[in-house]
């Protein structure tokens, strides 16, 4: 019977390639296979092996290269044939990246396996444009949240009415599209339409370009207009520091 392989869940952080971390170059460079999203910067494949398969799994809103279940049932195949795989994902495998259904997916299939956490866009994003999430005296707290809406209501939606007071500063990914109705939301349960705003658009990378605005332009969907995803929105008063921060 010939041995299992392995799968690392790999974070490639939040674009830009010398953001991962050492230990997920170090397992890429050994590995056999590569299993990567869409985000992932073409430079870091170079860190593969030239033998090493290598299979897009990207998604894009509405498109998806493999389907969730596939993506799994790849991994599982490719270990129990002995080989070493990296599942290499943007930003943190556990943020967002459904890490965790892939953990589980492997887990009940008995593949060893180990997770490399990876910077997540949440935090990195905004500090390339020069943003704090906390900043004392400003904000004292965080909250991460998806602004892609299930379809399928697998995930429960985010309780917009009870974080519009709840945190300082709220970081939305994926949610360019649906900007506009989580600002009126936000407003709507007492968040003040004047707080500032910052769109970032491809975060850390060489075409990153962020523009400023308030919850309200948002709700009157005056903001963000030509911006392409991955856009990662910043919400609350340290917004206002960028400028002193210089940021891109």
């Amino acid at each position: 019977m010939s041995l299992l392989g392995t799968v690392a869940l790999v974070g490639a952080g939040p674009g830009d390639p010398g953001l991962i971390t050492v230990r997920g170059r170090d397992l890429l460079r050994d590995a056999e296979v590569v299993v990567y999203d869409r985000l992932v910067h073409p430079k870091l494949l170079d860190e593969a092996p030239p033998d090493a398969r290598l299979v897009f799994a990207g998604k894009a809103c509405g498109v998806h290269a493999l389907s969730q279940d596939v993506i799994n049932a790849l991994l599982i195949t490719e270990a129990r044939q002995g080989r070493r795989v990296v599942r290499l994902k943007g930003g943190d495998p556990f943020v967002f990246g459904r890490g965790g259904e892939e953990a589980l997916a492997l887990a009940e299939a008995g593949i060893p396996f180990e997770v490399v956490p990876g910077v997540t866009s949440a935090v990195a994003v905004p500090a390339a444009a020069g943003i704090p999430l906390t900043h004392r005296g400003v904000a004292s707290s965080v909250a991460v949240v998806t602004g892609h809406s299930d379809a399928g209501g697998v995930s429960p939606p985010v309780q917009w009415a009870r974080l519009a007071g709840a945190v300082d500063t709220i970081v939305v990914l994926m949610g360019l599209a649906n900007l506009r109705r989580i600002a009126c939301e936000l407003i709507a349960h007492g968040r003040d339409p004047r707080t500032p705003v910052a769109l970032v658009e491809r975060g850390t990378t060489e075409a990153q370009r962020t523009v400023t605005a308030t919850l309200d332009d948002l709700a009157r969907g005056s903001a963000g207009l030509g911006l392409e995803p991955p856009v990662v929105a910043v919400i609350g008063d340290v917004v206002a520091l960028r400028e002193r921060l210089g940021g891109v």
